[in-house]
């Protein structure tokens, strides 16, 4: 609906076409906030942690002691961030034959 249509005898339309606007843009930022506090880091229970990595608890306070998994402490509670978790746990990738192969011939070219 152009600015220029609007009339007297238009109003209702123009009423509900700013009815359905105004609809549309209460539905796209509804959809960006839920976008933005799913991609917000929120800091993890231990609980929320070992169901993430598949380790139990007393595995996970062990890493912690061995200070090999990223964590953090406020007073007596340990805090864990989903995505350090995730890469903590890509890190801990095993090579492939393949990929050893292949860091060999490079090796052995760059000699």
């Amino acid at each position: 609906m152009d600015i220029n249509d609007i009339s007297f005898e238009n109003l209702p339309k123009a009423v509900a076409y700013i009815a359905k606007e105004i609809a549309e843009i209460k539905s796209m930022i509804q959809n960006v906030q839920v976008y933005e506090s799913k991609s917000k880091s929120n800091p993890i229970g231990i609980e929320e942690a070992s169901r993430l990595i598949g380790k139990a608890k007393p595995t996970i306070y062990t890493l912690v002691r061995q200070r090999k998994i990223p964590c953090y402490k406020y007073g007596k509670k340990l805090y864990f961030f989903e995505e350090e978790l995730l890469e903590w746990i890509s890190k801990g990738k095993k090579k492939t034959i393949q990929e050893i192969e292949s860091e060999v011939l490079k090796y052995n070219r760059n000699k």
